[in-house]
Formats: structure tokens, sequence, C-alpha cells
């Protein structure tokens, strides 16, 4: 995946649930916007990859409480997916989904899982 998307992505989080699939325009308020690190994914183990490096937003763009992420290389979607708290099962967790706008945003983990690994 991470060669697919290309060095740098930028990761949104927004409100709401996310669209069916990355083909679909995108929904929600952005909450916040990450841009990712040049090699932003860890080498993978048993069947998924992990992030790599520090996922933060020093500044929330706006209130609200995330719901879906998506990860773009320019105006190209490659991934999307739900966020919960820490702890609360989504492919992407964040530590606080209810966010102020100005507050800093931090991503404590994302994995991608290949299918049937």
């Amino acid at each position: 995946m991470e060669v697919a998307v290309g060095p740098s992505p930028v990761l949104t989080l927004r409100s709401g649930p996310p669209p069916s699939d990355c083909s679909q325009s995108d929904s929600g308020t952005v909450l916040a916007t990450i841009a990712l690190p040049s090699d932003w994914m860890a080498g993978a183990a048993t069947g998924s990859k992990a992030l790599l490096g520090l996922w933060r937003d020093l500044s929330a763009d706006a209130a609200g409480t995330v719901g879906h992420f998506r990860i773009h290389q320019g105006s190209i979607c490659h991934v999307q997916g739900e966020v919960t708290e820490t702890g609360g099962g989504g492919a992407m967790t964040l530590d606080n989904p209810v966010l102020a706008a100005g507050q800093t945003v931090t991503v404590t983990s994302f994995s991608l899982s290949a299918g049937g690994a």
C-alpha cells in the first residue's frame, strides 16, 4: 500500500461515517489534516503494516467528533476507514476523537492487513 500511495501522503480526519469506498466524494467536515512522513508505514509483519513515525496535527482545523479518515496523494483517495478512541477497535485510533478547534491531535495506532493473512 505504501508504494502504491507514494511518499508523504496527506491524512484527513473527518466527521461522520466514511463513504462506501474511496471512489466516492469526500464526506463530512475536515477536522484535522496531517502531512504524513515520507516513510509512513512500518515493514510488514504477519500480514499487516502499522504506522511509522509520529502522526500528529498540532492544531485541529475544526471542532467535532472524528468518524473516519482518508489518506490522499494529491486529489486521489487511496485508503479510508473508521476512527475510534484508543482501545476502540477502529482501523485508526486517536488519543481523543472529540476535537476542539486548535487542539493537538495524535494518531495512536493505524494498521492495514492483507486479505487472507
